[in-house]
């Protein structure tokens, strides 16, 4: 086995601390605001982007990147609050389609000034736009290795 050197321990470290710090600020924001959490954001913004057509829980549990039952419990409390709609589909007995209602709509919209505000704040707030441009284009490569 290879052991990582010092400088990608680091990174990596940096990289979890960044991630986790620039979250929890969100969300700290958005709980402030008295609006749900980041993730209800992402599943409402990938259930808008769909249309009227809506989604199928599968094709938003790989947008978003969770597991099945966490995608099945958040689609629960997002539908138990009134944001979204499921309907069965024809022919398909489990089958489902997930569009927004229009509290949907509302709650993600009052959702992204806040969002914005935290991360310009975040991110603006401790480098430049050069630096920004800069450490995008690394963590695409560390996303996409084989580009």
């Amino acid at each position: 086995m290879t052991e990582p050197k010092p400088q990608t321990i680091a990174t990596w470290i940096a990289l979890a601390n960044a991630n986790r710090v620039v979250l929890e600020g969100i969300e700290d924001a958005l709980k402030a605001a008295g609006l749900p959490r980041l993730d209800w954001y992402d599943a409402l913004l990938e259930i808008e982007k769909a249309g009227a057509a809506g989604i199928r829980p599968f094709d938003l549990k790989e947008r978003l990147l969770l597991p099945q039952y966490g995608m099945s419990r958040l689609l629960d409390r997002m539908a138990k609050a009134g944001l979204v709609d499921r309907q069965g589909v024809e022919n398909d007995g489990r089958g489902q389609i997930v569009s927004l209602t229009p509290e949907g709509r509302s709650v993600r919209r009052a959702m992204w000034p806040v969002y914005a505000e935290r991360l310009t704040r975040s991110v603006e707030g401790s480098i430049s736009q050069e630096e920004a441009s800069d450490l995008a284009r690394l963590l695409n490569k560390l996303a996409h290795p084989e580009s």
